[in-house]
């Protein structure tokens, strides 16, 4: 369309202007309704209609040029595919005879195709059949292999087996029948594996209870072997110690090679428990086998702790305390080495229960026990015990307190014991001196007990100078301090010397001592017997350093510590009083003994006619008895003792003399009497002036010698025998001749005295002249101590 046919439309309209902006809208895709509006409301709506048409009419008039334009465009393209066409005949004849001659080629083709197509077929199943053959095969080995293994008994490789049919063949077994059989035997053969290491276990379960006992007290022994060893090492370094304060000795400080080597293994059988546990997980029945590991053993251990009816405690508590060691000894290796299949927490459990079983049945057993070796051979196993257990990390505090609560009985019992020992060894000695024949009673009875300075052995047969009590008594006390000193080391590791040193102290003061004591006071002895007992109690006495020494080394004091002052025994000071009450025994027993002689006095004729010319016959055994004093004490008795006892009796023997002169029983005596005293009295000075120089007593240099123990009976009889008997009252002459006489005594002495024998002829004898001045001059002194009275 041409802009003139436009123009000339829009003036044909007659209303160019809303054509216009309504083309625009419409040009523009804009809303028409405002223009719609705005015609209704000019009331001018033919108008737009109008508008409308011509506008309809100019969009057919474009439309016709388009579609002109494009159909001359379409008929171009017709042209085009008609020439398309007649081509597109000509290849689809060329291909139609290409198909032909291809069908005739490919038909001898595709007869190989079917072929190959069914070889790959049959390729495929083969392939499928041998991997299913090949897990079978497999499978069925691996079955093989497992019921080979539990002939073998080798049940942990064959539950492997199972594991791994289980986990990586079950699924893929192709066979439905092979599969549903192996499922089957596979709980079979599962629970068999269980019982088999169930039994096995419960043999091991009968085994280890039988071996626990032998484990125990090997144990047991190897704790004992190494308390020795540290006491011989103890020793030696003590005796190192001595040694350094005097010289050093090459040989002192030497390596000891002996028993380097490590402690041997306990050995014993643990591998059933081991392979019965890891079965038992891999059954994924591990908690089931650690409850019943559990049980048994607890039960087994309730058994191990009930004593036997069958012994007496004392015989059956090694093989009880053994069983029980070996007991937690092996629980103790099953804790460390069996892989979680006891807790800590249940040996712990079955330690307290043991403990309090324990504790109960020795509380009862020491409660019963009568005799103090039975409990220092309990304590000792018991404390070995405690040692044991110790070094496997047990605690045995509950062990030590029930030893620490038995300490004041066994005191008790040990000195119980002890004490029934000394009075047997007292009582039944004879109290003479021990003779000696033969070096190894030599060696016995002195040499190891030290009751002789010297290390020599003597001349043989030697005498000792103590009887055979000493020796036994000696082996007492150095039992009774091993026997202490054991007890309080088991189970202790303090410093006990000081209680030993107590103890030793009040044994020697309450038991040896007091069984000497009533041996001088309570039984009837000779002399002999009374000067032994004295020197027994002399060695006895010095011995006591040797009991101390032995005390303090049995408890690793050094011998040095107890030089120090006030160190030593009390008991010793005791002793050496008890021998003093010994020796004032050997004055009461000899005086006694003199007592029975002097009775002799009152049957002496005291108004015999003529003065005799021998001693009398009392005097005569006071002498010979004296001579086995004095011969049987210097060998024993110190000299201060002998000196004593002899002087005793001699001034017993002048006390007795008086005593008959004083008593009623003499009413009268004459000289001759007194002459006869007289004899009497030169032959026991005689024998008192002899004694006092053989015997060394001289050397003592005491203020008074044996004559001086007779002086008053000596001056009695020279102022019965002078011519001038009243010179007594002489103040001088008293003082010189007669001090040691008593007015008193004198006075009634001579009052009996008669100067002249009752006789017939007597004043025609020839002494009558003197008879008669010396009678004078005694009645003059007893007028004068009348007077003086």
């Amino acid at each position: 369309m041409t802009a003139q046919t436009k123009k000339r439309g829009a003036v044909e309209n007659g209303d160019g202007g809303i054509g216009l902006g309504l083309a625009a809208f419409i040009a523009n895709n804009e809303d028409l309704g405002p223009i719609v509006r705005h015609a209704f409301e000019s009331g001018k709506p033919e108008a737009l209609l109008h508008s409308l048409r011509n506008i309809v009419k100019m969009k057919e008039v474009e439309i016709e040029e388009i579609c002109r334009l494009h159909y001359e465009e379409f008929i171009l393209a017709v042209d085009e595919l008609r020439s398309v066409l007649v081509d597109a005949d000509d290849l689809k004849g060329t291909l139609s005879d290409e198909n032909l001659r291809l069908q005739e080629v490919a038909s001898a083709l595709l007869l190989k195709l079917d072929e190959l197509l069914e070889l790959y077929s049959v390729n495929r199943n083969v392939g499928e059949a041998l991997a299913t053959l090949k897990i079978c095969l497999q499978v069925t080995s691996l079955c093989k292999i497992c019921n080979r293994d539990i002939a073998q008994a080798k049940l942990h490789s064959a539950l492997k087996t199972l594991e791994l049919i289980e986990k990586d063949y079950m699924q893929n077994i192709p066979l439905k029948l092979l599969k549903k059989v192996v499922q089957k035997q596979i709980p079979i053969i599962k629970l068999y594996i269980e019982k088999k290491v169930c039994g096995e276990f419960n043999e091991w379960l009968v085994y280890i209870r039988r071996i626990g006992k032998e484990i125990g007290r090997a144990a047991i022994s190897q704790a004992s072997l190494a308390r020795q060893k540290d006491e011989r090492m103890c020793a030696q370094q003590r005796e190192a110690e001595e040694c350094s304060h005097v010289g050093f000795d090459e040989h002192t400080y030497a390596l000891d090679v002996e028993n380097m080597d490590e402690e041997a293994m306990l050995e014993f059988d643990l591998a059933p428990v081991y392979r019965a546990h890891h079965i038992h997980i891999g059954l994924g029945l591990g908690e089931k086998f650690r409850d019943y590991y559990f049980n048994n053993r607890l039960m087994q251990l309730n058994l191990d702790l009930q004593i036997s009816t069958l012994q007496p405690f004392v015989e059956s508590h090694q093989p009880f305390l053994a069983q029980i060691a070996g007991f937690f000894i092996i629980e103790d290796r099953v804790l460390r080495t069996a892989d979680g299949l006891l807790s800590e927490s249940q040996v712990e459990t079955m330690w307290e229960t043991a403990i309090s079983k324990v504790t109960s049945i020795l509380e009862q057993q020491f409660s019963l026990m009568d005799t103090a070796s039975h409990h220092l051979n309990v304590k000792g196993c018991i404390s070995l015990l405690g040692v044991t257990m110790k070094k496997y990390g047990y605690q045995a505090s509950s062990l030590v307190e029930i030893l620490e609560k038995t300490t004041d009985k066994y005191l008790a019992l040990l000195i119980s014991d002890c004490r029934k020992r000394i009075k047997d060894v007292l009582s039944k000695d004879s109290y003479e001196r021990m003779v000696i024949k033969k070096e190894n009673e030599y060696d016995t009875n002195v040499a190891a007990l030290q009751l002789e300075p010297i290390d020599v052995v003597p001349d043989l047969p030697y005498v000792a100078p103590f009887s055979a009590s000493v020796p036994s008594a000696c082996r007492v006390v150095r039992s009774f301090i091993e026997d202490l000193v054991r007890y309080l080391t088991y189970g202790s590791s303090m410093n006990f010397y000081d209680v030993v040193k107590s103890y030793l102290d009040n044994f020697l003061i309450e038991i040896l001592n007091d069984g000497f004591l009533n041996l001088i006071h309570g039984r009837s002895l000779e002399f002999q017997q009374m000067v032994q007992i004295a020197g027994n109690i002399g060695v006895l006495e010095r011995s006591c350093d040797m009991f101390l020494c032995h005390a303090a080394q049995l408890c690793g004091v050094p011998r040095r510590l107890l030089e120090k002052p006030h160190s030593g025994l009390t008991a010793k000071a005791v002793l050496k009083a008890s021998q003093n009450a010994a020796y004032n025994g050997l004055i009461t027993l000899v005086n006694s003994k003199v007592n029975e002689f002097m009775l002799q006095l009152t049957s002496i004729n005291w108004t015999v006619e003529e003065a005799p010319e021998h001693a009398n016959d009392y005097m005569n055994e006071v002498i010979i008895y004296l001579h086995e004093v004095v011969s049987s004490g210097k060998q024993i008795v110190p000299r201060d003792a002998l000196y004593k006892v002899v002087s005793s009796a001699l001034s017993h023997i002048a006390d007795s003399i008086i005593t008959v002169l004083l008593s009623d029983r003499v009413k009268r005596f004459n000289a001759n009497a007194v002459a006869g005293i007289d004899i009497d009295l030169k032959m026991l000075e005689g024998f008192a002036d002899d004694t006092y120089h053989s015997t060394g007593l001289s050397d003592l240099r005491k203020e008074t010698n044996f004559k001086d123990c007779l002086v008053e009976i000596r001056q009695l009889i020279n102022l019965l025998l002078s011519n001038q008997p009243e010179s007594f009252m002489n103040r001088v002459t008293r003082e010189k001749n007669y001090g040691s006489l008593d007015h008193k005594k004198v006075a009634i002495i001579c009052d009996k005295f008669k100067d002249a024998p009752d006789s017939l002829f007597g004043s025609l004898s020839s002494r009558a002249t003197v008879q008669s001045a010396r009678k004078k001059s005694l009645d003059v002194l007893k007028r004068r101590l009348k007077d003086f009275s």
